[in-house]
C-alpha cells in the first residue's frame, strides 16, 4: 500500500470525526465523488493485516448506523469485498485476522432485521403471476396457456413469500454463517442501482473467486492466494446471480459473464437445483452479441410494450364472456338450422286473441286462421314476385283476390269451412 493512499485514508479518519452535525449531510452527498479515496478503502481492506482495516471497518460501521442514505450505500458498496476478505481468511482459519471484518458485517446484519423502533421485520415478496403482462413478459408470447376451471380460480391471486423475522447474531460460526452473508447480500442487492461501476465489478471477481477456488478451473481463471475450497450455500449463489445479472446491463458485460460461467460451473458440481434454473435462465434470456455499453451510461432491457388498458379490458377473457360466447355460439347455429330447413319462407304469426286481448268464438278462429292461410299464400307469391314485372303480373293478383272471397264466402256460421 503507497503512502498517498494511506494519507487519504487517514485525512478521511479524521475529518468525519470533527465534522459537525449540520455539514453531515453536504458531506455525504460530495464523498461518492472521491474516487481516489474509495480505491484506497478498498485497497485497505484487501490487506489483512493492514493497521488501518480495524479503524476504516469502525468508521463504515459508523456510517451505517448514523440514519443518512448517503452514508449508508457509501458502506454497501464496500460489502462484496469484505464478504470475500471473511471468506478468505475463514478458509485459511486466520480467524483473529477477520474480526474486525466480522463485527462490521455482523453490525450490519443485526441493523436491518429490525425496524427503527427496534421490532424484527418481516420481508414480503410477492410472485408475479405469468398469466398477466409485465415489464419482462407477454403472456401471448409464452404460447397457449389452457384455460381450466382451475387456472381461472387463480388468475387474480397473487402468492406472497414471507422472509424473517431473523434472529440477533453475536458472533459467526459454520452454521449461520451463509445465513447472514446471504441476507447481508440480499441488502446489497436492494440497493444495486446506487452502486458504482468500481462495487459492481467487485461483486463480479469476489464470485468467480468463491465459486472456482479449489477446483481445477482456478487454474484456467489464474487467481492466487485462496487455494482450499470454500463452501457456498444454494440461497447465497442465487443472490450472487441477481448481482451478476444487474451487471450484465451497466456496463460490466465482461466480468459479468466469467462471473456468470463460474457460478454455473460450481452449481453444476454441488448440484444445487435453484442456482441452475437462474444461471441457465439468464444465459438463455442475453443477446448473442456482447452489448458495447458505456462506463458511464446504463443499457436498459428491450421488452414488448404493454397493451393500453382498454384494450385489455375488451379482449379480457372471463368467466362471463366464455358463458356469453358460448350462448352466441348456440343461438348462431339453431339459426343457422331453422333457415337451412325453412330456405326461403316466411312463418306467420298465428294470434290466439283479438286485438284488444279478448277471447275469440269459434266461428271466428276458423275465419282467422282462414284469413291467415290466405294472407300467408298471397305474401309468398308476392315475395317471388319480381318488382320491374309488376304491370304484367296484375291478372295472377286479381285471380288471388278472388280466390280469397271464395273462401270467405265459404265459411259459414257454424264455423265450418264449405268446398
Amino acid at each position: 500500500m503507497l503512502a498517498l493512499d494511506t494519507g487519504l485514508v487517514e485525512e478521511w479518519l479524521s475529518e468525519f470525526k470533527t465534522l459537525p452535525e449540520a455539514s453531515i449531510s453536504s458531506y455525504a452527498t460530495n464523498l461518492k465523488d472521491k474516487s481516489a479515496l474509495i480505491s484506497s478503502l478498498y485497497k485497505v481492506i484487501q490487506e489483512p493485516q493492514s493497521e488501518l482495516l480495524e479503524p476504516v471497518c469502525h468508521q463504515l460501521f459508523e456510517f451505517y448506523r448514523s440514519g443518512e442514505e448517503q452514508l449508508l450505500r457509501f458502506t454497501l458498496q464496500f460489502l462484496p469485498e469484505l464478504m470475500w476478505c471473511y471468506l478468505a481468511v475463514s478458509a485459511s482459519r486466520d480467524l483473529q485476522s477477520s474480526g474486525c471484518i466480522e463485527a462490521l458485517l455482523l453490525g450490519v446484519y443485526n441493523l436491518e432485521i429490525v425496524d427503527k423502533e427496534g421490532h424484527s421485520k418481516v420481508l414480503s415478496f410477492t410472485i408475479p403471476s405469468l398469466s398477466k403482462p409485465s415489464v419482462y413478459h407477454e403472456p401471448s408470447s409464452i404460447g397457449s396457456m389452457a384455460l381450466t376451471e382451475g387456472a381461472l380460480s387463480q388468475h387474480g391471486l397473487s402468492r406472497v413469500v414471507y422472509s424473517g423475522p431473523h434472529p440477533q447474531r453475536e458472533m459467526l460460526t459454520a452454521q449461520n454463517r451463509f445465513e447472514v452473508l446471504t441476507f447481508l447480500l440480499l441488502c446489497y442487492n436492494a440497493a444495486l442501482s446506487y452502486m458504482p461501476a468500481v462495487s459492481l465489478q467487485s461483486l463480479c471477481q469476489i464470485c468467480s473467486r468463491i465459486c472456482v477456488c479449489g477446483y481445477p478451473r482456478q487454474q484456467v481463471r489464474k487467481y492466487k492466494g485462496v487455494n482450499s475450497r470454500i463452501p457456498v450455500s444454494s440461497e447465497f449463489m442465487v443472490q450472487m446471480l441477481t448481482g451478476i445479472y444487474y451487471a450484465f446491463y451497466n456496463g460490466e458485460w465482461d466480468l459479468a459473464r466469467k462471473a456468470m460461467d463460474d457460478v454455473l460451473y460450481r452449481a453444476q458440481l454441488e448440484l444445487y437445483p435453484e442456482p441452475l434454473l437462474v444461471a441457465n435462465a439468464i444465459k438463455a434470456s442475453l443477446p448473442q452479441g456482447a452489448m458495447k455499453s458505456s462506463k458511464e451510461g446504463t443499457k436498459c432491457i428491450q421488452v414488448e410494450i404493454t397493451p393500453t388498458s382498454s384494450r385489455i379490458s375488451r379482449n379480457a377473457v372471463t368467466s362471463m364472456s366464455i358463458r356469453g360466447h358460448r350462448w352466441k355460439r348456440h343461438e348462431q347455429a339453431e339459426n343457422g338450422n331453422d333457415a337451412t330447413e325453412m330456405g326461403n319462407f316466411i312463418i306467420p304469426e298465428i294470434s290466439v286473441t283479438n286485438v284488444s286481448g279478448e277471447k275469440p268464438g269459434n266461428g271466428e278462429k276458423s275465419r282467422a286462421l282462414a284469413e291467415n292461410d290466405v294472407q300467408h299464400i298471397q305474401g309468398v307469391q308476392e315475395t317471388a314476385t319480381d318488382p320491374r314485372t309488376d304491370s304484367k303480373c296484375m291478372p295472377e293478383i286479381r285471380r288471388q283476390k278472388s280466390v280469397r272471397k271464395m273462401m270467405e264466402d265459404g265459411i259459414n256460421s257454424s264455423g265450418r269451412v264449405q268446398f
